[in-house]
């Protein structure tokens, strides 16, 4: 009896022994994984990191590009130019030659492209920030035309202008006694309060109407820039400058192919080639531009950044506006 109860007790023993080797492997090895999670996360926001510090390479890269392109063309900027050509992906260790630290593993590229931001119709246009400000009647007008050459509705430009000019204070101010304002300024509706200022495409989905699709149709087409800038005939797609004389689309792709053979040099050539009343001024049409859309893809190990940023250009150099990673 008392040799069966010894038994028992060893083997009692011996489970006990296992469940607290099972316990401490248990911990040791949610140690270890902890660590290495740790080790990892701490990789990922290095390759980040690098990658951001590569990114303003990029940039640094395109700017140079754009300003020699001012200096080599000062009075058009054509889609047809180096600054516009796609850099397919490329290894960096193609571009930098250095010394490979033994065992090393430097795997790292990139791509992108320039584009022309005053190609696109800039939304900041629809307000007119002269005087007590307001809204630019021409400008809703090109805006309605183009929405109704996407298939979407027109109405739907003076809700956006309105909103335009709400965020931007145009219409909070008040006119001065005995003035009125200028016929292509009408005055903003009463009320509505201030709302946020559009930055992006995706903004319109604040304004009534628009949905997710819609704002698919127009993510090429729109562009929310800093200040009122004139749209580039040069390169500004055959949807926009059908929209500029109420013409169709077949009119606008004749534009293009017609500056494909002979780029326009100002505005009066422009006019020309389109021999219809354009909606616009002079002023609010160009043959040149100043804000560029770069797309970057910078792939550095396992780590991927993606962005979009803007760039603008003058006579005193180039600057980085904004940076937006995706």
């Amino acid at each position: 009896m008392k040799r069966r109860f010894t038994v028992r007790q060893r083997g009692v023993a011996v489970v006990t022994a296992l469940l607290l080797t099972t316990l401490a492997v248990t911990i040791v090895a949610n140690l270890f994984w902890q660590q290495q999670v740790q080790v990892r996360s701490i990789e990922n926001q290095r390759l980040h990191s690098q990658a951001r510090w590569l990114l303003r390479s990029v940039l640094d890269f395109a700017r140079l590009i754009l300003r020699q392109d001012m200096l080599d063309n000062r009075s058009m900027t054509l889609s047809d130019r180096i600054w516009a050509t796609p850099v397919q992906p490329t290894r960096l260790d193609d571009l930098i030659k250095r010394e490979r630290i033994e065992g090393e593993s430097f795997d790292a590229s990139f791509s992108g492209q320039n584009y022309d931001a005053q190609s696109r119709y800039n939304l900041a246009n629809l307000a007119s920030t002269t005087g007590a400000g307001g809204i630019n009647k021409k400008q809703v007008a090109v805006f309605a035309r183009l929405l109704q050459i996407l298939q979407l509705d027109p109405a739907l430009a003076k809700a956006v202008a309105v909103q335009v000019a709400r965020s931007e204070g145009a219409g909070l101010l008040q006119q001065p006694p005995g003035t009125t304002p200028p016929p292509d300024i009408e005055a903003v509706p009463p009320g509505g309060g201030q709302p946020m200022k559009m930055l992006r495409a995706e903004d319109l989905l604040s304004v009534s109407g628009f949905d997710q699709k819609a704002i698919d149709k127009l993510r090429e087409f729109v562009i929310v820039l800093p200040a009122a800038t004139p749209i580039n005939v040069n390169t500004a797609p055959a949807e926009l400058l059908a929209a500029l004389f109420n013409g169709s689309v077949s009119e606008g792709q004749n534009l293009v192919v017609a500056r494909k053979r002979s780029p326009f040099v100002n505005v009066g050539t422009f006019k020309q080639h389109v021999n219809k009343p354009l909606l616009l001024q002079d002023s609010d049409l160009d043959c040149r531009s100043d804000y560029f859309l770069v797309m970057s893809r910078i792939k550095l190990d396992r780590a991927e950044l993606v962005s979009w940023s803007l760039i603008h250009r003058d006579q005193n150099g180039t600057q980085v506006v904004w940076i937006r990673e995706i």
